[in-house]
Parts: C-alpha cells; sequence; structure tokens
C-alpha cells in the first residue's frame, strides 16, 4: 500500500488571552481552524482562508518573512511547527498522511460567524491558557494552544 500525503495549514487565532477551538464531529475531536492547502495556494494563504470561512474572522499571522533578495523568489511566512499527522492506519499500515503547517495569528474578535456549509457558531469555544491547561484535550492542542497565546501577547 502507497502512502498518500497532503499538505494542511493550521492557524491558532488569539484573540485577548484566548484561542478558538471547535469539536470536529467527524474526527470526534476539538481542534482549531485549518484544512487541505488548495493547489492553486500557499499553505499561510490556506490558514488565512480557513479561518474566514471557518469562523467568519479575518486572521493576521504573527511571523511574516524577512525580506530576501531574490529576483525570481520571496520568502514565505514561516509556520510555527510543521507536523506529520497519520491519518488512514488499517492493519498497522499508513494509507494516508496530513503534512500540517501550523501557523499563529490574532484576530480582532471573538464574534465568530462561520460561511453557510462549516461548524455552527456554537459548536467554537474560546480557551484561555489556563482552560487549556486543565483540559482533558489532546496534548499537541494544549501545547500549541498555550504557545500560541503566549506568542500572541497581551490581548487586543
Amino acid at each position: 500500500m502507497e502512502t498518500t500525503r497532503h499538505f494542511t495549514a493550521t492557524v491558532y487565532i488569539v484573540n485577548d488571552g484566548a484561542t478558538a477551538l471547535h469539536e470536529h464531529e467527524r474526527l470526534g475531536m476539538t481542534i482549531p481552524p485549518g484544512g487541505h492547502v488548495d493547489r492553486d495556494e500557499l499553505p499561510a494563504e490556506a490558514g488565512i482562508r480557513e479561518v474566514r470561512e471557518e469562523t467568519g474572522l479575518e486572521a493576521t499571522l504573527l511571523d511574516e518573512p524577512d525580506p530576501i533578495e531574490a529576483p525570481a523568489g520571496r520568502p514565505l511566512p514561516p509556520p510555527r511547527h510543521q507536523m506529520l499527522y497519520d491519518i488512514n492506519v488499517h492493519d498497522g499500515r499508513i494509507g494516508h498522511q496530513h503534512i500540517d503547517l501550523i501557523y499563529y495569528a490574532n484576530v480582532s474578535s471573538r464574534d465568530i460567524s462561520p460561511a453557510d456549509g462549516e461548524v455552527a457558531a456554537d459548536a467554537w469555544e474560546w480557551y484561555t491558557r489556563n482552560d487549556l491547561l486543565e483540559s482533558d484535550l489532546p496534548e499537541d492542542v494544549v501545547t500549541l494552544g498555550t504557545e500560541a497565546i503566549r506568542a500572541a501577547g497581551p490581548g487586543l
């Protein structure tokens, strides 16, 4: 069996010392906004698009690249982390993986208003650092969420 891999982009959005997570019905886990990088997108663009579609909020990435003179190139916003997640595993064989590029961003509001067809607004919850540390969420979500809150600094 060949393992297929897709690139995904995840964005931990922060407002006033909290990050927004939602219960993903199909996956059965609580996660931040994110999804697949489309063929015509750069990873950071995909992450910002996913935030807009899933929450209705405009995200501003915390990390912008330093300018580099390159006649045929340009720097891209660096992800804070890159993770490899096994998505489909059958009889110990990995069928599909996501190469997830994880970004941190600020948003200016907590007013979530998803696009049609997205997860309902009431599925979202804002978690402070203490909320995350006291939760039973997966360790990676707690670690990345608390790191995003710390990186975003004092509330907007």
